[in-house]
């Protein structure tokens, strides 16, 4: 665990909610949800395996925008990992928690080796879940607070050789969902962000070798990490649990709940190889 902090730190910040716990924030959306986090004042709590990687970001962030970077190296996806952040969590609930960490593997589920499945599931689910309860009390107490669990399209949009990948996904909307209104009357609010296919390292990993999904899909598809964040935030500002990034995103939403799921598929599987 290492903390760094920029000079000439503002005294106060009255408009920030002054610190953020974001769980894959090495890269990708989970970085761009520190910078912009940080950006407005938060500060930030890194969290993630590749402890270089968060170094270097939470020594950027404290010289760019002067507030106090940690960070926490830890796996997600054992529970002695999960543990150690909760501890942590819960001896100081944070105001935003973003459970970001995640990651894919394609295949049939038959053929993806099962600890691989059980990971996914460790990572997507029961670590997020563990995460909110752990800082719950001390939101609701304070009287405000916001989550962001990162899902993902493949919510809505089911396909095979990502089976456990979308399910676990697809938990995280009926969560995020029940557990916003639940939370309604306390000042916590929760969302489900889930963007579609996004200019991050998640497809860049050993699982997706040959996919070559960049050069596959074209370019009106992607957004970039920041978009995707900057979408988050706006949801936010509406008070919506589900935020749907890019309108290219909400259009094959809105076709796979009108019953084109399998057309859909089966158009974009020639052009996207995965969801």
């Amino acid at each position: 665990m290492a903390s760094t902090a920029g000079p000439n730190r503002p005294e106060t910040r009255p408009d920030a909610l002054s610190t953020a716990v974001v769980t894959g924030a090495s890269s990708g959306i989970g970085a761009a949800f520190a910078r912009q986090l940080a950006a407005r004042g938060c500060d930030v709590i890194l969290v993630a395996r590749r402890e270089t990687e968060l170094t270097t970001l939470a020594r950027n962030l404290g010289q760019a925008f002067r507030v106090k970077a940690e960070v926490i190296k830890t796996d997600l996806a054992t529970p002695e990992g999960v543990d150690n952040l909760m501890r942590r969590l819960e001896s100081s609930p944070p105001h935003w928690l973003i459970n970001n960490a995640g990651f894919g593997v394609p295949g049939a589920f038959n053929q993806v080796p099962l600890e691989r499945s059980l990971a996914m599931v460790q990572v997507h689910v029961l670590a997020a879940v563990r995460l909110i309860h752990a800082v719950l009390p001390g939101m609701i107490a304070r009287g405000r607070g916001n989550i962001v669990n990162v899902g993902s399209i493949g919510a809505f949009l089911p396909r095979p050789g990502d089976a456990t990948y979308c399910a676990t996904k697809a938990y995280l909307v009926t969560f995020s969902r029940a557990l916003h209104d639940e939370l309604r009357d306390t000042g916590v609010k929760v969302q489900a962000l889930c963007p579609g296919f996004t200019y991050t390292d998640f497809y860049n990993r050993p699982d997706y070798r040959g996919y070559n999904l960049e050069g596959a899909v074209p370019r009106g598809f992607w957004m970039s990490p920041e978009e995707v964040v900057a979408a988050s935030f706006e949801a936010f500002t509406h008070n919506r649990p589900i935020c749907i990034p890019g309108i290219q995103n909400r259009l094959m939403v809105a076709l796979a709940k009108l019953g084109f799921r399998e057309a859909l598929l089966n158009r974009l599987d020639s052009h996207l190889g995965i969801i």
